[in-house]
């Protein structure tokens, strides 16, 4: 018997995760977004890769948000998105939001890593040939340069536009400071920044104070990555730290000495809150990320369809009390 050839959900909008605008844009984004930074490289399961993006796509979710080092090795996970876009999605391309970054070290050699426009033109080239795309959606500067005069950086972003390869242009991680010239500066060269990304969960609340505030005054959107804590907010390491685990590796950005008694503590107290709201603690860190709709979007990653499926149930309760988000509040302090 023929394998079932997969076709995308009629209904998937009718039953969608649900979209916010990006800022005071015209361009709305689903209220999460699929992050290919793990999961999607040649090292990877190739079949629940592709089983992740269908299955994101059917329940509405159109933004996949990537890096041109994203992957083992680097690169990686654009050219397999790119297979799968092009095998079920090359009707359906106009239906989706392809983000892409350059800014972190991509090849060796002084011009493969950094904001020059060298190196930024020349990534973004290099994604498009990954991707097997004529354009991307949005195209990030992935991290500041202080080796690189902004203004070369944004002018890179700004001609990438002008040249009909990226619609849109946004910056990541960037200091206070350096987004408000990066926002000037864009918007004198006539392309507006889009959306800043920056890392947001309940343990880092730093965006608050300044990033949003700015956002929203210049009319910009903002996206959150790390929504989890790197999966501390999840149930892996209510009792341990599982042989598999993030934490368990030498290498990476979560290491054992970072889960520490106190935090584990904090971690159950906050298990136990999101129980008596009928959520799982990673169901209700999402929605507590997504309560101010100022966050327009929140890029998870995942590493099978399950885990996608019950992220998306986060969405069925995003209200807190005021008790609630006062615990919270403590707990995350």
């Amino acid at each position: 018997m023929a394998e079932k050839k997969y076709e995308p959900a009629s209904d998937r909008y009718s039953k969608s995760v649900g979209y916010r605008y990006c800022g005071k844009s015209g361009l709305q984004l689903p209220l999460l977004s699929l992050g290919l930074w793990h999961n999607f490289g040649d090292v990877d399961d190739a079949l629940e890769a592709e089983k992740m993006i269908q299955y994101a796509f059917d329940q509405g979710m159109t933004h996949f948000d990537l890096a041109n080092n994203y992957g083992t090795p680097f690169g990686s996970a654009e050219i397999n998105f790119g297979k799968i876009l092009k095998k079920y999605f090359s009707n359906h391309r106009d239906e989706m939001i392809i983000s892409t970054k350059a800014g972190h070290e991509m090849w060796e050699g002084p011009y493969g890593d950094g904001g020059s426009r060298k190196y930024m033109i020349a990534s973004l080239e290099q994604s498009l040939k990954r991707l097997q795309l004529e354009y991307v959606d949005i195209f990030y500067s992935h991290r500041f340069d202080p080796h690189t005069p902004i203004e070369e950086t944004m002018g890179a972003l700004s001609d990438m536009v002008k040249q009909g390869k990226a619609l849109y242009v946004g910056i990541s991680k960037y200091p206070i400071e350096k987004a408000y010239e990066a926002y000037q500066i864009l918007r004198a060269n006539g392309t507006p920044c889009f959306i800043n990304q920056d890392r947001y969960h309940i343990f880092d609340r730093h965006i608050e104070q300044q990033v949003l505030p700015l956002a929203q005054k210049n009319g910009n959107g903002f996206i959150a990555f790390s929504p989890l804590a790197q999966g501390i907010l999840s149930d892996k390491y209510l009792n341990g730290i599982p042989e598999n685990s993030r934490a368990a590796h030498s290498y990476g950005f979560l290491q054992k000495n970072q889960i520490t008694p106190e935090l584990i503590g904090k971690v159950k107290e906050l298990n136990m809150l999101a129980a008596k709201r009928g959520q799982t603690l990673a169901q209700m860190a999402l929605a507590w990320c997504l309560r101010d709709e100022q966050v327009n979007s929140v890029i998870i990653g995942t590493s099978s369809v399950k885990q996608l499926q019950d992220n998306i149930v986060a969405l069925k309760n995003l209200t807190f009390t005021d008790d609630e988000l006062w615990r919270i509040g403590e707990l995350g302090a």
